[in-house]
C-alpha cells in the first residue's frame, strides 16, 4: 500500500506540473486565440466584440496568478475553455465526438498487438531455431521498417480502390443510421479492418522481438531449470515461470503504448480520413485553435499517467519482489 501511495502521488505532481505549462505556454506565445478568431471573420465583427471574446477564452487583465488558479478551477470542473476550430463548442464536447472512435481503433489495435505479438514471442523463444524464431523475427520487422503512410496507402490503393474489398474512409458509410444494431456495428468493422491491420503489421514486431529477447535470457535461470527438473509440464513451465517474469518489460511498453492512444494514430486518421483524436489535433493546428490543443494535450498526459498507474498495479500482481520493496 506505501508503494502504491508514493507512485499515486508522483502522479498527481505530474498532473498537476502538465496542467501548469499547459497554462502558462500558451501565454507565452505571442497573440492570443481572441485575436486568432477575430481575424477569421476579416472585418465582419465589431471590434469591440474582441474584449468579450477574450473573457470567453479566459484572458482577462486580471493577475496571472488569479488567471491561473481560475483556469485550474475550470480544469477540475471538466471545462477546458471553448473551441476556436468549432466555435462555439465546448472543447470538451468537440474532443468526445472523437474520443470513442480512437478508443476504439488504435486502442484495439495496440491490444491485439500486444497479445499476438507477446504470444509469438513465447512461441519463439520456446522453440529457438524452429520456423517461429526462424521466420517471424525478420519478416514482421521488415514489414515495421516500411513508413507507416507508404504501407497504409498501399494497402487502401489495393485493398480498398483496386479490389474494393474495405472502404476507402471514414468510421462507416454515409447511408449508415448510427445505432446499437448489428448492421451498423458490422459497418464500423468493416471500416475499421484495414486501418486496424496496418497498425498491428506494423507494431507486431517490436512486441515480438522484446518478448523474445527477455524470455530467452530468463530460459536459463535457476528457477526455470528447477522447474524442469521437478519434471513440470512444459506448458506450465514456459508460461508460469519464463514467460511471466518475462512480461514484466513488455507491460511497461504496453502501459505507455496504451496511454499514447488518447493522442490518436494520427497517420492512420489522416490516410483512412477516420475522425479521431489525431484528426481533431491536425484541425487544431492548422486553425490555430489553442484551447483545443491544450484540451488534447492534456487528455494525453492524463491518459499517459492513469495507464502508467495501472501499469503498476499489474507489476504489484505479476512479480512479488515489488510488493515485497513496497512493504
Amino acid at each position: 500500500m506505501h508503494y502504491l501511495l508514493r507512485r499515486l502521488g508522483f502522479y498527481l505532481l505530474a498532473a498537476w506540473a502538465a496542467l501548469t505549462i499547459n497554462f502558462f505556454l500558451p501565454r507565452l506565445m505571442p497573440g492570443d486565440p481572441a485575436s486568432t478568431l477575430f481575424a477569421r471573420f476579416k472585418g465582419k465583427l465589431d471590434p469591440a466584440a474582441i474584449e468579450a471574446l477574450r473573457a470567453t477564452f479566459g484572458l482577462t487583465d486580471a493577475p496571472l496568478w488569479r488567471q491561473y488558479l481560475t483556469s485550474l478551477g475550470h480544469v477540475l470542473q471538466g471545462d477546458l475553455g471553448v473551441s476556436i476550430a468549432y466555435f462555439p463548442s465546448p472543447v470538451a464536447e468537440v474532443i468526445g465526438t472523437g474520443l470513442g472512435w480512437t478508443l476504439f481503433l488504435a486502442g484495439s489495435a495496440v491490444i491485439v498487438s500486444f497479445a499476438i505479438g507477446t504470444l509469438l514471442g513465447v512461441v519463439a523463444a520456446w522453440w529457438r531455431r524452429g520456423w517461429a524464431d526462424s521466420w517471424l523475427p525478420s519478416t514482421l520487422i521488415f514489414v515495421g521498417a516500411f513508413p507507416y503512410f507508404w504501407l497504409a496507402m498501399a494497402a487502401l490503393y489495393v485493398l480498398g480502390f483496386t479490389l474494393g474489398w474495405f472502404p476507402l474512409g471514414h468510421a462507416y458509410s454515409d447511408d449508415a443510421v448510427p445505432g446499437w444494431t448489428w448492421a451498423f456495428t458490422a459497418d464500423v468493422l468493416r471500416h475499421a479492418a484495414l486501418p486496424m491491420t496496418t497498425i498491428v503489421l506494423v507494431t507486431l514486431g517490436g512486441w515480438l522481438l522484446t518478448m523474445r529477447n527477455t524470455m530467452i535470457s530468463l530460459l536459463g535461470s535457476d528457477y526455470v531449470n528447477l522447474a524442469r527438473a521437478k519434471g513440470l509440464p512444459s506448458a506450465q513451465v514456459a508460461l508460469r515461470y519464463a514467460a511471466r517474469n518475462a512480461l514484466l518489460p513488455s507491460v511497461t511498453g504496453f502501459g505507455m503504448a496504451l496511454g499514447f492512444v488518447l493522442g490518436g494514430s494520427l497517420l492512420t486518421e489522416i490516410v483512412f480520413s477516420y475522425p479521431g483524436q489525431g484528426y481533431l489535433l491536425v484541425q487544431a493546428v492548422r486553425a490555430q485553435d489553442y484551447p483545443l490543443m491544450q484540451g488534447i494535450f492534456l487528455v494525453i498526459t492524463l491518459a499517459v499517467l492513469g495507464t502508467n498507474w495501472l501499469v503498476d498495479l499489474i507489476y504489484l500482481w505479476l512479480d512479488p519482489r515489488t510488493r515485497d520493496a513496497g512493504s
